[in-house]
Protein backbone atom coordinates (compact mmCIF):
# COMPACT_ATOMS: atom_id res chain seq x y z
CA UNK A 1 0.00 0.00 0.00
CA UNK A 2 1.45 3.17 -0.96
CA UNK A 3 0.57 6.06 1.51
CA UNK A 4 0.56 9.80 0.22
CA UNK A 5 0.70 12.72 2.56
CA UNK A 6 -0.93 16.43 1.61
CA UNK A 7 0.34 19.69 3.38
CA UNK A 8 -2.60 20.60 5.50
CA UNK A 9 -4.24 23.60 4.72
CA UNK A 10 -6.72 26.82 6.61
CA UNK A 11 -7.70 27.01 9.49
CA UNK A 12 -6.39 24.98 12.74
CA UNK A 13 -9.38 23.16 13.03
CA UNK A 14 -9.61 22.42 8.88
CA UNK A 15 -5.99 21.15 9.16
CA UNK A 16 -7.07 19.06 11.83
CA UNK A 17 -10.09 17.99 10.07
CA UNK A 18 -7.72 16.96 7.17
CA UNK A 19 -5.06 14.96 9.40
CA UNK A 20 -7.84 13.12 10.74
CA UNK A 21 -9.13 12.00 6.97
CA UNK A 22 -5.41 11.04 6.89
CA UNK A 23 -5.24 8.96 9.85
CA UNK A 24 -8.36 7.03 9.31
CA UNK A 25 -7.16 6.33 5.78
CA UNK A 26 -3.69 5.20 7.27
CA UNK A 27 -5.48 3.59 10.11
CA UNK A 28 -8.22 1.38 7.42
CA UNK A 29 -8.16 -1.83 7.35
CA UNK A 30 -5.49 -2.79 9.67
CA UNK A 31 -5.77 -3.81 13.57
CA UNK A 32 -2.69 -4.27 15.20
CA UNK A 33 -2.01 -1.73 17.71
CA UNK A 34 2.12 -1.64 17.26
CA UNK A 35 1.57 -1.14 13.68
CA UNK A 36 -0.88 1.57 14.09
CA UNK A 37 0.53 3.55 16.64
CA UNK A 38 3.97 3.60 14.48
CA UNK A 39 2.28 4.97 11.67
CA UNK A 40 0.30 7.49 13.53
CA UNK A 41 3.49 8.78 15.17
CA UNK A 42 5.12 9.24 12.07
CA UNK A 43 2.30 10.43 10.20
CA UNK A 44 1.08 13.56 13.21
CA UNK A 45 4.94 14.17 13.96
CA UNK A 46 6.02 14.83 10.61
CA UNK A 47 2.12 16.69 9.76
CA UNK A 48 2.24 19.32 12.65
CA UNK A 49 4.69 21.90 13.34
CA UNK A 50 6.63 22.67 16.58
CA UNK A 51 6.84 19.40 18.00
CA UNK A 52 9.83 17.68 19.16
CA UNK A 53 8.34 13.98 20.36
CA UNK A 54 5.13 12.18 19.48
CA UNK A 55 4.18 8.38 20.48
CA UNK A 56 2.70 6.06 22.57
CA UNK A 57 2.86 4.31 26.10
CA UNK A 58 1.33 1.16 26.30
CA UNK A 59 -0.54 -0.11 29.65
CA UNK A 60 1.56 -3.37 30.80
CA UNK A 61 -0.72 -3.68 33.80
CA UNK A 62 1.49 -2.36 36.30
CA UNK A 63 3.19 1.10 34.64
CA UNK A 64 3.46 2.59 31.08
CA UNK A 65 5.51 1.76 28.59
CA UNK A 66 7.11 3.56 25.50
CA UNK A 67 5.54 2.13 22.10
CA UNK A 68 6.60 3.33 18.83
CA UNK A 69 7.07 7.08 18.56
CA UNK A 70 9.05 9.65 16.35
CA UNK A 71 11.63 11.88 18.21
CA UNK A 72 15.00 11.66 20.31
CA UNK A 73 14.97 8.71 22.53
CA UNK A 74 12.18 7.98 25.93
CA UNK A 75 11.67 7.47 29.31
CA UNK A 76 10.94 3.57 28.89
CA UNK A 77 8.69 3.30 32.09
CA UNK A 78 6.19 5.78 33.84
CA UNK A 79 4.48 5.51 36.52
CA UNK A 80 0.92 6.28 36.93
CA UNK A 81 1.35 7.97 39.66
CA UNK A 82 4.30 10.39 38.28
CA UNK A 83 4.23 12.53 35.33
CA UNK A 84 1.80 14.32 32.28
CA UNK A 85 1.24 10.71 31.24
CA UNK A 86 0.98 9.11 34.41
CA UNK A 87 -1.55 12.09 35.07
CA UNK A 88 -3.64 11.45 31.82
CA UNK A 89 -3.69 7.54 32.50
CA UNK A 90 -4.95 7.61 36.22
CA UNK A 91 -7.66 10.61 35.63
CA UNK A 92 -8.99 9.45 32.73
CA UNK A 93 -8.62 13.25 30.94
CA UNK A 94 -6.50 15.03 28.55
CA UNK A 95 -3.37 16.87 30.05
CA UNK A 96 -3.31 19.82 28.19
CA UNK A 97 0.06 21.56 30.36
CA UNK A 98 1.58 25.18 28.93
CA UNK A 99 4.42 24.68 30.77
CA UNK A 100 5.82 21.14 31.66
CA UNK A 101 8.57 22.88 34.28
CA UNK A 102 5.31 23.85 36.15
CA UNK A 103 3.81 20.66 35.74
CA UNK A 104 4.44 18.67 39.59
CA UNK A 105 6.10 15.25 38.92
CA UNK A 106 7.36 15.96 35.61
CA UNK A 107 9.57 13.43 34.00
CA UNK A 108 11.91 15.12 31.66
CA UNK A 109 12.63 12.72 29.06
CA UNK A 110 13.79 15.64 26.93
CA UNK A 111 15.07 18.51 28.42
CA UNK A 112 14.02 20.38 25.26
CA UNK A 113 10.10 20.29 25.83
CA UNK A 114 8.22 22.91 27.32
CA UNK A 115 4.84 21.81 26.41
CA UNK A 116 2.84 18.62 26.43
CA UNK A 117 -0.50 16.92 25.71
CA UNK A 118 -1.40 14.07 26.71
CA UNK A 119 -4.57 11.95 25.73
CA UNK A 120 -5.26 8.94 27.62
CA UNK A 121 -6.47 5.76 25.74
CA UNK A 122 -9.04 3.93 26.87
CA UNK A 123 -11.08 1.04 25.66
CA UNK A 124 -14.23 0.61 27.62
CA UNK A 125 -13.19 0.48 31.16
CA UNK A 126 -9.77 -0.87 30.24
CA UNK A 127 -6.65 1.65 29.92
CA UNK A 128 -4.79 0.49 27.06
CA UNK A 129 -2.19 3.77 27.03
CA UNK A 130 -1.65 7.23 26.35
CA UNK A 131 -1.06 9.27 23.26
CA UNK A 132 1.41 11.75 24.10
CA UNK A 133 3.08 14.76 22.43
CA UNK A 134 6.05 17.16 23.23
CA UNK A 135 6.93 20.43 21.59
CA UNK A 136 9.86 23.33 22.71
CA UNK A 137 7.38 25.73 23.14
CA UNK A 138 5.87 26.70 25.56
CA UNK A 139 2.34 26.50 25.38
CA UNK A 140 2.09 24.89 22.10
CA UNK A 141 -1.31 23.05 22.52
CA UNK A 142 -4.60 25.40 22.54
CA UNK A 143 -8.17 23.72 22.76
CA UNK A 144 -8.52 22.92 19.26
CA UNK A 145 -4.99 20.48 19.33
CA UNK A 146 -6.58 19.08 21.93
CA UNK A 147 -10.17 18.73 20.24
CA UNK A 148 -7.92 17.28 16.97
CA UNK A 149 -5.80 15.29 18.86
CA UNK A 150 -8.32 13.61 20.76
CA UNK A 151 -10.53 12.80 17.41
CA UNK A 152 -7.03 11.07 16.05
CA UNK A 153 -6.71 9.05 19.34
CA UNK A 154 -10.27 7.80 18.96
CA UNK A 155 -9.61 6.89 15.24
CA UNK A 156 -6.59 5.21 16.50
CA UNK A 157 -8.49 3.09 19.14
CA UNK A 158 -11.48 2.64 16.52
CA UNK A 159 -9.13 0.83 14.47
CA UNK A 160 -8.53 -1.90 16.90
CA UNK A 161 -12.22 -3.08 17.65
Amino acid sequence: MSFKTQALAGTKPEQYTQLLEQAQALLHGERDRIANAANLSALVYHALPDLNWVGFYFFDGNELVVGPFQGLPACVRIPLSKGVCGAAASTRTTQRVEDVNAFPGHIACDSASRSELVVPLYQGDALLGVFDLDSPLPARFDANDKAGLEAIAHAYLESLA
